[in-house]
């Protein structure tokens, strides 16, 4: 480098925003991810073997993955060739690896290949990887704020590490707004500090990013009004996961009676742009799966606010959906509909399928009623001594069998006393039918 370059550098490393200008050189000086970093964690174990292998360093952004991979090449004395999956090709793949062969053939040096984004990594991008990995060619490092399950091949996962990074906790991030207090040479007002920390949702370089553009706007000590309007409003994470994990939250929330957290879910869903249709289609199933009979009018309910949300759309659909979520999160439970059904499915997928019994067979011909289709039958209105069930209907092999068990809640507690009311009147009906008193 001459001295124009070096002069150049400075200029640019002068002008890089304020997160690039902390960023860790070494992994004593990463703020969190102790799990990771501290003694005989999987990195630092890394780091005193000399060998990083391949791993996937997977977490939120701005909790240290790009600082994490330059930090074990820095400690090791190797090569970082950063690839981003976006920008990158298997040919530039391709040629990073024949520079890191001819790299450890002539000086001795080993290669960090660090791969941004990994899951956007296509088949043939993950592919072009494998042989360099089996040879032991480089050591790989790639990075995701996605479920690493989801999207890298299994070929590339079977090959490597999955190391999990958690948010910033408070502490970490009351540590890096030191630091970026220090650099800027700014003060901030404590409410200024405890505002930063709950914006950042444990995201580092949003932490800093945030302090940067607000001390540049501030006059003086920096305020909750300068980040507010340096900033404007915080954007909500909300990938592939936490799509699921929020969804998940949500059904059992609603499941579990507690409408306020059934809410919390709701506005998180809604504010990331989740589509309104899908929450209304989840609340029907829960209607009947989690509800049924104990409460009969929540799946009407669930209906008419899944219409809605697709008459009026969104903004406003958000009404109807709040509606649907707080009276299902209200109402009794019962699962008795939904058990009764997975039983029966069960027996008959499993082979339990007897014959129809003769009496409750259609006669649709004059041969089929002559073959005693239909004989027996006992119309039920027509017989005033019973309230119902006036007859036998499962099969006589299965005999006994019970599918629906209402319980004790709602409704279902007064269709629970009923159908044992109607059982019991049958067994006594038919036990007088065999000692010859019917």
């Amino acid at each position: 480098m001459d001295l124009f370059d070096s002069h150049g550098a400075d200029a640019l490393a002068q002008r890089a925003p304020l997160a690039e200008r902390l960023r860790p050189k070494r992994l004593d000086e990463v703020v969190g991810q102790n799990h990771l970093t501290g003694p005989g964690g999987p990195l630092r174990t890394a780091v005193e073997k000399g060998r990083v292998g391949a791993i996937v360093l997977w977490g939120p952004p701005g909790t240290g993955k790009t600082t994490l991979a330059r930090a074990l090449a820095e400690e090791m004395e190797g090569e970082f060739v950063p690839l981003s999956a976006v920008t990158s090709g298997v040919k530039d793949l391709r040629a990073a690896l024949d520079a890191a062969r001819e790299r450890l053939k002539y000086e001795g040096r080993a290669t960090i290949v660090f791969v941004d984004e990994v899951h956007r990594f296509n088949k043939a991008q993950q592919d072009a990887l494998l042989p360099a990995l089996e040879e032991g060619l480089v050591d790989f490092v790639g990075a995701t704020t996605e479920n690493p399950s989801f999207e890298v091949t299994a070929p590339l996962l079977s090959r490597s590490r999955v190391l999990r990074l958690m948010p910033l906790s408070e502490e970490n991030l009351s540590a890096l707004l030191g630091k970026g207090c220090e650099a800027l040479g700014v003060e901030v007002s404590p409410g200024t500090a405890s505002y930063l920390l709950r914006l950042s949702g444990g995201d580092g370089r949003r932490l800093l990013n945030a302090l940067e553009a607000a001390a540049s706007a501030a006059s003086g000590r920096v305020e909750v009004a300068d980040v507010e309007g340096a900033v404007g409003d915080r954007s909500l994470r909300y990938g592939r996961e936490e799509h699921y994990d929020v969804v998940s939250a949500f059904i059992k929330s609603v499941r579990g009676g507690d409408a306020d957290a059934a809410l919390h879910y709701l506005a998180r869903m809604i504010e990331a742009g989740e589509d309104p249709v899908f929450i209304a289609r989840r609340l029907v199933i829960l209607a009947s799966e989690d509800i049924g009979n104990a409460d009969p009018h929540s799946l009407p309910l669930a209906m008419a606010a899944s219409q809605a949300v697709q008459m009026v759309g969104m903004p406003e659909g958000r009404i109807p959906l709040a509606q649907a979520t707080t009276y299902l999160a209200s109402a009794p439970k019962s699962n008795a509909s939904y058990a009764g059904i997975n039983k029966a499915l069960e027996d008959v997928r499993g082979g339990v399928v007897p014959e129809v019994p003769m009496h409750l067979r259609n006669a649709a011909t004059s041969l089929m009623k002559d073959e005693g289709y239909g004989k027996g039958y006992r119309y039920a209105h027509d017989d005033t001594r019973a309230e119902g069930m006036n007859d036998r209907y499962l099969p006589e092999e299965m005999s006994g069998r019970v599918y629906y068990k209402p319980k004790e809640r709602g409704t279902e507690a007064a269709i629970k006393e009923r159908l044992e009311r109607w059982r019991k009147e049958r067994e006594r009906r038919e036990d007088e039918q065999s000692r010859g008193e019917l």
